[in-house]
């Protein structure tokens, strides 16, 4: 089963969306379709199972939600493209680290169609940019399904990131698709990430 149903959540709160996501993995069956949700956040800081504190550099107006994903500590926010798969990978036949892969060579594909060149990282899962982050990875496998995503930065205020180390690592720099040029809108090149997505993680 390769098709996918995509729905536009628009501007969502996080804890209800993180709840939604649990629930239909947990009640999703064999024939479940697999679904994207495309939306964004208001502003949050979502902390994975080994986050650790430190890495919350200053307390802030911003909400701190400690959640089910890997990783350590990211920022959501307006502007920012927020992609959430929900997958049986079990159906797909590839594990987490493919998925990772392909959903890495997908935000890639799309900012290479705007001649921007960006590379993953083996050590540190996203996409990079002259080794600023451009978009966030973090997921969470239940009974060979998952759910969580990606957040590729469009055009937000990126200054929350500077009161966190951006996914643990100190002084990483992130950058977003306005800084490099890129005119297309939020709704345009989340367009074109869901297809990009799709195909990737369509491929045999």
């Amino acid at each position: 089963m390769n098709r996918f149903v995509v729905r536009h959540l628009g501007l969502a709160e996080y804890l209800p969306t993180w709840q939604a996501m649990q629930d239909f993995t947990a009640q999703r069956t064999a024939d479940t379709a697999d679904e994207i949700w495309l939306l964004q956040h208001p502003p949050v800081y979502t902390v994975g199972l080994n986050g650790k504190p430190e890495h919350l550099l200053r307390s802030t107006e911003i909400p701190v939600i400690k959640i089910d994903r890997g990783g350590q500590i990211t920022y959501h926010g307006p502007g920012q493209i927020v992609a959430y798969l929900l997958l049986d990978l079990r159906r797909r036949g590839y594990g987490v680290r493919e998925l990772v892969s392909r959903m890495e060579q997908a935000v890639i594909e799309l900012l290479a169609e705007h001649d921007i060149s960006a590379q993953g990282r083996r050590d540190a899962p996203g996409v990079y940019v002259d080794s600023k982050k451009i978009a966030a990875l973090g997921l969470r496998i239940k009974h060979g399904c998952c759910y969580h995503g990606l957040a590729l930065n469009v055009d937000m205020d990126l200054s929350p990131f500077a009161a966190i180390n951006p996914c643990g690592y100190p002084g990483l720099d992130v950058t977003q698709t306005k800084d490099l040029g890129i005119a297309d809108d939020l709704d345009t090149l989340s367009s074109r990430l869901t297809q990009t997505l799709q195909h990737h993680l369509a491929l045999r």
